[in-house]
């Protein structure tokens, strides 16, 4: 065995390269990733990585590309006002009502979990016509319902419900008021 300097030792130097590329690297683009892939005799060479940004909601906030891909969305509010908004096929209805509650405040669903099934904000009432096209709901769906103000046999949460052509016309009511658990009455603003 060869004694080595701790300077010298393949590792250190390995590790010294290692950590001055990650320093170069985050200095040219602090937003991407580093990953060091392992090359043989404990040479190192970098590769970079970076994710687009998508924020929650980004889909909804794309017009449809056709009109085929139009579903139409009826929406009874608190006060009682009819309104129709147009969405698309895989729009999330709890940021499809985000998008357009700056035109018409009375479409606010607040979804102050941001649709992680953490509260139950953004709870919908569906009509009976179209309650049995949407899919059960998850547990977790249900345990969020159990806390829901209002609730009746067709209350689903709003962050739960993708549309699809066989939505096309879905009605639902908002329920009179929804109860806020969060801890610090965080009400989330749409992105």
């Amino acid at each position: 065995c060869q004694a080595t300097s701790a300077s010298h030792h393949p590792r250190t130097r390995a590790a010294r390269s290692h950590r001055m590329m990650r320093i170069a690297c985050m200095r040219l683009n602090p937003s991407s990733g580093l990953r060091l892939l392992p090359r043989h005799l404990g040479e190192c060479r970098a590769s970079l990585h970076s994710s687009t940004v998508c924020l929650h909601g980004e889909f909804e906030w794309q017009d449809p590309i056709s009109p085929d891909e139009v579903v139409r969305v009826n929406v009874v509010a608190r006060d009682g006002g009819q309104y129709t908004i147009n969405g698309k096929i895989g729009d999330n209805l709890l940021y499809l009502a985000h998008r357009h509650q700056k035109d018409n405040p009375a479409l606010a669903l607040e979804g102050s979990c941001e649709a992680s099934l953490a509260c139950s904000t953004c709870h919908v009432i569906v009509s009976q016509d179209y309650i049995d096209l949407l899919p059960e709901p998850k547990e977790e769906e249900d345990d969020m319902l159990d806390l829901a103000s209002c609730l009746t046999s067709t209350s689903r949460l709003g962050c739960q419900i993708i549309l699809s052509k066989e939505l096309d016309g879905i009605t639902i009511t908002l329920p009179a008021y929804s109860r806020n658990y969060y801890v610090d009455g965080h009400v989330p603003e749409p992105h």
